[in-house]
């Protein structure tokens, strides 16, 4: 009886920590989209500055040597584009670990009523 008992707190604990995690998982994936799409705008507004540059330093009489802030808004993006990808893959890492609770919790939820429903 005693170990009965045992895998029905275990059980429990696993379900509350499940339950307890999926809000947390869903938020850090609400906010990695948002950083997403902020990384994604700020890449656009770095190329259009890179873009008005060069065409600035191609229409000016007086000879401005822009090319060094170029180069750097084009460093920059390349960084923008680096945290970019290690945001896709944490994303990718959270849906999927999202998705496992999803399954782990169903498959729980299941057992415990199964469990249930044989005591009866």
């Amino acid at each position: 009886m005693a170990a009965g008992s045992s895998a029905g707190a275990r059980e429990l604990f696993a379900e509350g920590l499940l339950q307890f995690l999926r809000p947390a998982v869903r938020q850090l994936d609400r906010h990695v989209h948002s950083v997403r799409e902020s990384q994604v705008e700020l890449r656009e507004h770095i190329d259009s500055l890179a873009t008005e540059l060069c065409r600035i330093n191609e229409d000016q009489k007086v000879a401005l040597d822009l090319d060094p802030y170029v180069k750097k808004l084009l460093n920059a993006r390349r960084r923008v584009v680096l945290v970019n990808n290690i945001l896709q893959n944490a994303q990718e890492r959270l849906r999927r670990l999202n998705h496992s609770v999803a399954k782990e919790t169903v498959r729980r939820r299941a057992m415990l009523e199964a469990g249930g429903y044989q005591g009866k």
